[in-house]
């Protein structure tokens, strides 16, 4: 059974301007109309989806949980019908982690969009998984460690992780083994798989960093800190690629000094592998990796 749809409607709308006046505002009806709806809601599911008091409206636990799903319903019912009415037929959803997506995906598109003009592309990102049974997403370009079970997984290169920092803050604090990293301000990313006490263990074994002057939760912004000469970063050497190749950072060490990974994924359910726009867009992926691996041997990248 499935509620209302213009409850539904109401229920995303409040959750979202945290106010029943807001909502109101926004689908053009009046706030008793739009309590009504989520009356019906509530009545409905048989639980409480907000809770009021006089600062205000909240979601209720179960309310947040119900977000998470039907947020990304309405999400796809609105972009399915966008297609439709602008006659958009040959639409392509591709979610990807933040980093990858800007410094590494971004710099590509162009060649996608002139290989396959016919494609409606529509690129996100977070650091948030998809949920394929909402429909959304037909890729999903994740981080981390594999364990996606009924997923096609597919992994893209190997990256190598390393210190990164400026040629300028190399020279000013005289790094020149790992033990000099002791004595310098070193900079966190907390999503990265490989992590500096990870780094430390393996080449300096019996000494770790016990404080980090900075810690982000995206690769990015820990890469452009070590650019403002804030610290050192860990970071791969793919995705960092640019920063390196524009003289911005560079690796502290001899590339043998850095961890090898596997760490980014192109993920989507069987059926979808079906679709021509997601079998165009695996095949482009790959060429494009092959062509990195060709021209960058040194990264030592290939699967």
């Amino acid at each position: 059974m499935l509620p209302p749809l213009p409850s539904l409607v109401a229920f995303e709308a409040i959750a979202r301007r945290r106010s029943f006046a807001l909502a109101a505002s926004e689908l053009h009806l009046t706030p008793s109309a739009v309590s009504h709806q989520v009356a019906r809601l509530e009545e409905f599911l048989g639980v409480k989806l907000f809770e009021r008091s006089s600062r205000g409206v909240k979601l209720s636990p179960a309310g947040e949980a119900y977000l998470l799903r039907v947020g990304g319903a309405l999400g796809a019912l609105s972009a399915a019908t966008d297609d439709v009415r602008q006659g958009v037929r040959n639409s392509l959803y591709v979610h990807a982690s933040p980093s990858f997506a800007s410094l590494w995906l971004m710099p590509r598109i162009g060649q996608f969009a002139q290989a396959y003009p016919g494609v409606s592309l529509f690129l996100s990102a977070s650091h948030l998984h998809s949920d394929f049974e909402l429909g959304q997403v037909d890729l999903d370009i994740r981080y981390g460690i594999p364990a996606w079970p009924q997923l096609v997984v597919k992994p893209i290169f190997r990256e190598p992780i390393m210190p990164l920092a400026s040629a300028a803050f190399i020279e000013r604090h005289q790094i020149r083994t790992p033990a000099d990293l002791l004595q310098v301000p070193l900079i966190q990313s907390t999503v990265g798989v490989v992590q500096w006490a990870d780094w430390f263990a393996l080449h300096l074994p019996l000494k770790k960093p016990d404080r980090f002057a900075l810690r982000f939760d995206r690769g990015l912004m820990a890469l452009d800190a070590a650019v403002q000469g804030l610290g050192v970063a860990l970071e791969s050497t793919v995705i960092g690629g640019s920063y390196i190749e524009s003289g911005r950072l560079q690796p502290v060490f001899d590339p043998a000094w850095s961890i090898p990974v596997q760490a980014h994924f192109v993920v989507y359910p069987e059926r979808h592998g079906y679709r021509s726009e997601v079998a165009q867009f695996l095949e482009w992926l790959r060429a494009q990796t092959d062509e990195f691996v060709v021209a960058h041997p040194q990264l030592d990248v290939a699967l």
